[in-house]
């Protein structure tokens, strides 16, 4: 497979892991993370169990998980599409270490995340919904979408870097001055990035633990949540409990992850304002800069349309994707800052190793 074939596989791989995380975003939304009561299959079946005495032997096994079959559908669709990403993945790794030239480090790094995302998604079932691990393989899907994204932008063509002239800069540009004005510009994105992190990880957290309706109105909450704010809350291990479908923390604790989730929400809004602000003044930033505002500002609204339309499907699922759509631009930018920062010999290197 020749250079552009690779990268076209990359890039499908990438197109699926974002399937991968709708779908599991509708399976969790529609309650049928448990629509399948074992793993890999389905009451013991390959698939769905279809015939009436299939699904007797279903009901006769798990008779304490009656089978829906609108839920186990779902829940089964979903692990065939990220079945198909995990061989895709295998795939891109023997393609890998077939071609000297060819990065191996982040496709062994893929194959890796996407064996432990099968852990968690096989601890998904057997632990009931255990929030911790609920969020964590929420987590893994959205690294294994990163990891791809970076992947392919590693692969794409690169143009030989030219050192911005004076007159291509603003006198107030972060790359005008000195080295360390670029140094803290990619500071300010990691830190971007690291924020957006934390507040998919709350997203996660507020969503495992089904707190996401708990306040209705807006800004924060229509409770005195700061009486009750319950830092218990966000104890990763949590009481052992026979199914932690619907929840188990109490009414407080929800309310506590909620507000937080929000107060995450206007501090990553500060954050990439700034960001956007900071990258805007750099010309080859600019495209970057508006996508990046574009995304915030659906996601915003996204979450507001939850809060007022009390958790609307379709809607819900946007929010996750769109969520996952903002952390993509956070990589890309990251990405990019990090390249632009390079000594053209690096990039010299790069170019021989990809041609």
């Amino acid at each position: 497979m020749q250079r552009n074939g690779f990268r076209l596989l990359v890039l499908a791989a990438l197109i699926l892991s974002v399937c991968v995380i709708g779908l599991g975003a509708y399976t969790r939304l529609t309650e049928a993370g448990l629509g399948c009561p074992d793993w890999p299959g389905c009451y013991g079946f390959a698939g769905v169990p279809k015939t009436d005495v299939h699904q007797e032997l279903a009901a006769a096994r798990y008779p304490h998980a009656p089978l829906e079959v609108h839920k186990a559908w779902n829940e089964m669709l979903h692990r065939y599409v990220a079945g198909t990403l995990g061989i895709m993945i295998l795939a891109i790794n023997v393609l890998a270490w077939r071609r000297l030239e060819r990065p191996r480090g982040l496709p062994a790094c893929l194959l890796v995340t996407v064996v432990f995302q099968a852990m968690l998604g096989m601890w998904t079932v057997t632990l009931s919904l255990m929030p911790v691990v609920v969020m964590g393989h929420l987590l893994g899907g959205f690294t294994t979408a990163s990891l791809l994204l970076v992947l392919w932008l590693r692969l794409r063509p690169l143009p030989m870097p030219r050192s911005p002239s004076r007159s291509q800069l603003r006198p107030s540009s972060p790359f005008a001055s000195s080295t360390a004005s670029a140094g803290a510009l990619s500071l300010f994105a990691l830190l971007g990035l690291a924020v957006v992190i934390g507040q998919i990880a709350l997203g996660g957290w507020t969503a495992a633990n089904y707190a996401a309706v708990v306040c209705t109105q807006l800004p924060l909450c229509e409770v005195d949540w700061q009486q009750s704010f319950d830092s218990s809350a966000f104890s990763l291990i949590q009481p052992v409990h026979d199914s932690y479908q619907y929840g188990v923390l109490d009414y407080q604790q929800r309310v506590t992850i909620h507000v937080t989730h929000r107060i995450g929400a206007a501090v990553t809004t500060l954050v990439l304002l700034l960001l956007a602000w900071q990258l805007w003044r750099h010309s080859a930033l600019r495209q970057l800069a508006l996508l990046m505002l574009g995304v915030l500002c659906g996601q915003v609204a996204l979450g507001i349309t939850n809060v007022v339309a009390s958790l609307p499907l379709g809607v819900a699922v946007a929010h996750n994707l769109t969520g996952m759509a903002l952390l993509l631009v956070l990589v890309a930018v990251n990405v990019q800052v990090f390249w632009l920062r390079r000594p053209t010999r690096h990039w010299q290197g790069s170019a021989a190793r990809l041609h």
